[in-house]
C-alpha cells in the first residue's frame, strides 16, 4: 500500500483547544437569541414547536401548526425545541427557548464530525510516509490535526450560517446524519457499538425526516459495505439494520394505535409527500440546484473533490468510501427535489467536511497560499462593507449606502446597542490579529489553510448578528404586522379563517398576536394574503364580508394582507295585514 502523504511531526501540531472552542461556541451562540422567528422555514418550524409545547400528546405525535397538520417531516425534529419551550417559557421567551435545541444539535454535530475524522485519521492506511530516521507524526497527533481541520471546514461552509441557527427539523436531521457517519466510522474498530450508533442515527433520520432518505442511506451503507472490506460486519446486518427499521417504524405504529383516523391520513400524506417531493425535477429546479448548491457548500465541495482525486489509489478505503456512502444518497435527494429549496443542502455538510479534511495533507503550497489570500481579501472587504452599512444606518453617512438602506427597509428606526457594538469590535480585532499571526509566522501545520476561512465566516456571522441584527430582524419578522391586525380584530370574534396564508405567517400571527385560526371555514373573521389586487370575498346569502384593515410588512412589497369581518344580513321584516272582519248574519 503506497501512501500519498509526506509530513513531518511539526505539521501536525494541535490547534490550541481554546481557539477551536472559541470559534465553535461563538459561531453557534450568535444568532440564536434576541431575535424574532424569521420568514419562512424558521418561523414555521418554531410554530410547530410552540403548538406542541402548549398542546397535548396528540400535538406531540402529529405535528401541526395551530391545528394545521404539517406532514413534510416526522415529529422528532420538533420535540427538543418543544421540550425547552415547556421547561423555560415562564422565564425566557419561547423563541429563545426553542433555539436552545438548535444550539445543542449544532454542537453535537460538531462533536460527531470531529470524532469521525479523528478515528479515520488514526487508521493505518492514511498515515504519512515513514522516514528512515523517524520524524513522521504519530497516528494520534495526525488524527487530531485532521479532526481539527474537519471541524474548521464545517464551520467555514457558507450555507451553514443561517440554516444552522434556525428552528427547523433539518437541524435534527443534520445531527442524525452526523451520527450515521460516526456510527459507520466507529464500526470499523468497534463493530457492535458502531452499529448501534449507526442504527440510532438512521432511526432518527426517519423520525425527523422521511422514509425515502432512510431507504437511500441504507442502500448507500450496504453498497459501501459490499465494496469496502473493512466495513463488513455481521453486527451491522444482525443488529444495526433491524434496530434502524424498528426505530423508524416506532412512531407510525404508536400514532396508528392511539389516533387511527388522524394518523392514517397524516401518514399517507407524509409518505406520498416524500415521494412526490423527490420525483424528476423540472428544468428550473435543476438550474436552481446547480446555481445554489456549489455556493451553499463552499468551500467544502472543492476540498472534498480534491480529496477524492488525490487519494486515487485508496478510494475503496474507509476514509474516502465511508463519507461518500452518506454524501451520495443525500446529494441524490437534494438534486431530485421537485421544487426550489435548499433545505436539504445542510445535510451534505457533515460527511463532506470529513471527506474534505483528507485533502489538507495533499494540498500544494501554492493552493494553500491562494486559499489564505482569498480568505483575507474576501472577508476583510465584506466585513468593511458591513461596518460601513452599520455606520450609514447610525449617522446617515456614507449617503449612498444610507439611501439604499432606507429604500430596502423603509420605516426602519436605527438604535445603538453597546453590547452588540463591543462584540463586533472584539471579533473584528480578533480577525486582524489572526491575519497578522498567519502572515507573520507562516505556520506549516495542516490546518493553516482553513483556519482563516472558518474564522472569516465566523467574523461575518457575528457582525451580521450584532451590527445588522436589528435591520435583518426588522425586514424578516411578522411581529409588527401581526400587532396591526390584532388591533382591528373584534373583541368578541370566534375564529379567523386563513386564506392563502403561509405557515410562517400562521405561526407568527398566532404567537405574536394570539390569533385563533380555524380551518373548517365557519368563522366570523377572514384574513387573507394577496400578491396582487384581488376582489373582495364573495358575499353569502346570509352575510357579507366587510373589509376592516389592509396592510403589509414595511420591508415586503409583494405580500398584502386583508382583514374582513362577517356582517349578518338583516332579515326581511314580514308585514302583517289585518284580516277583514267576518260579517255576522
Amino acid at each position: 500500500m503506497k501512501t500519498v502523504v509526506r509530513l513531518t511531526a511539526s505539521a501536525t501540531r494541535a490547534l490550541p483547544r481554546s481557539l477551536l472552542l472559541a470559534i465553535s461556541i461563538v459561531y453557534a451562540a450568535f444568532g440564536l437569541f434576541g431575535r424574532d422567528p424569521w420568514k419562512n422555514e424558521d418561523a414555521a418550524g418554531f410554530g410547530v414547536m410552540w403548538t406542541m409545547a402548549n398542546g397535548g400528546i396528540h400535538d406531540w405525535l402529529l405535528p401541526n401548526l395551530v391545528g394545521k397538520f404539517i406532514t413534510e417531516s416526522g415529529p422528532a425534529g420538533y420535540w427538543l425545541g418543544a421540550l425547552w419551550i415547556r421547561l423555560l417559557e415562564p422565564w425566557i421567551a419561547a423563541t429563545d427557548a426553542a433555539r436552545i435545541s438548535t444550539g445543542i444539535l449544532f454542537c453535537l454535530t460538531c462533536a460527531l464530525v470531529w470524532h469521525a475524522a479523528y478515528l479515520l485519521g488514526r487508521r493505518p492506511e492514511v498515515q504519512p510516509f515513514k522516514y528512515a530516521f523517524g520524524g513522521e507524526p504519530e497516528p494520534r497527533d495526525y488524527g487530531r490535526t485532521l479532526a481539527d481541520g474537519a471541524l474548521l471546514i464545517l464551520l467555514a461552509c457558507f450555507g451553514l450560517a443561517e440554516r444552522g441557527h434556525e428552528t427547523t427539523p433539518q437541524l435534527a436531521q443534520f445531527m442524525s446524519i452526523a451520527l450515521v457517519l460516526y456510527g459507520l466510522v466507529l464500526a470499523l474498530d468497534t463493530p457492535l457499538l458502531g452499529s448501534l450508533c449507526w442504527a440510532v442515527g438512521l432511526g432518527l433520520v426517519g423520525l425527523s425526516g422521511n422514509l425515502l432518505l432512510v431507504a437511500l442511506l441504507l442502500a448507500g451503507t450496504l453498497s459501501m459495505a459490499a465494496i469496502v472490506r473493512e466495513a463488513r460486519s455481521v453486527w451491522l446486518l444482525a443488529v444495526g439494520v433491524p434496530l434502524a427499521l424498528a426505530l423508524s417504524a416506532a412512531w407510525p405504529a404508536v400514532v396508528l394505535n392511539l389516533y387511527p383516523d388522524d394518523a392514517s391520513w397524516f401518514l399517507e400524506q407524509w409518505i406520498n409527500g416524500s415521494i412526490n417531493r423527490f420525483s424528476a425535477p423540472p428544468g428550473h429546479v435543476v438550474i436552481y440546484a446547480f446555481k445554489n448548491l456549489p455556493l451553499f457548500t463552499w468551500p467544502v465541495w472543492p476540498l472534498a473533490a480534491w480529496a477524492w482525486f488525490s487519494w486515487g489509489g485508496l478510494r475503496r478505503r474507509p476514509h474516502i468510501a465511508v463519507p461518500l456512502a452518506v454524501v451520495l444518497p443525500v446529494l441524490i435527494m437534494s438534486v431530485l427535489q421537485s421544487h426550489q429549496t435548499n433545505q436539504l443542502y445542510i445535510l451534505l455538510l457533515p460527511p463532506l467536511a470529513v471527506l474534505a479534511t483528507f485533502a489538507l495533507p495533499t494540498l500544494k503550497r501554492g493552493a494553500i497560499n491562494a486559499i489564505d489570500w482569498f480568505a483575507v481579501l474576501c472577508f476583510t472587504i465584506l466585513s468593511t462593507f458591513v461596518w460601513l452599512v452599520w455606520l450609514a444606518s447610525q449617522t446617515g453617512s456614507p449617503h449612498p449606502l444610507a439611501r439604499n438602506l432606507s429604500r430596502l427597509v423603509p420605516g426602519y428606526v436605527p438604535h445603538f446597542d453597546a453590547v452588540s457594538f463591543a462584540c463586533a469590535i472584539a471579533v473584528t480585532l480578533f480577525w486582524y490579529g489572526l491575519v497578522h499571526w498567519r502572515v507573520a509566522r507562516h505556520p506549516k501545520v495542516l490546518w493553516r489553510s482553513v483556519v482563516l476561512t472558518s474564522a472569516g465566516t465566523t467574523l461575518m456571522w457575528v457582525l451580521l448578528m450584532t451590527l445588522w441584527l436589528p435591520i435583518v430582524n426588522y425586514s424578516r419578522t411578522y411581529r409588527d404586522v401581526a400587532l396591526q391586525i390584532a388591533q382591528h380584530l373584534p373583541d368578541d370574534y370566534t375564529c379567523i379563517a386563513p386564506v392563502r396564508l403561509g405557515d410562517a405567517q400562521l405561526a407568527s400571527f398566532a404567537y405574536f398576536a394570539d390569533m385563533h385560526f380555524s380551518f373548517d371555514g365557519d368563522c366570523d373573521v377572514l384574513l387573507r394574503q394577496d400578491q396582487q389586487d384581488f376582489s373582495d370575498p364573495s358575499p353569502m346569502p346570509s352575510y357579507v364580508w366587510q373589509p376592516v384593515w389592509e396592510g403589509r410588512r414595511a420591508a415586503d412589497r409583494d405580500e398584502r394582507f386583508r382583514l374582513y369581518v362577517r356582517i349578518d344580513r338583516p332579515k326581511a321584516t314580514i308585514q302583517h295585514h289585518p284580516r277583514p272582519a267576518v260579517r255576522q248574519h
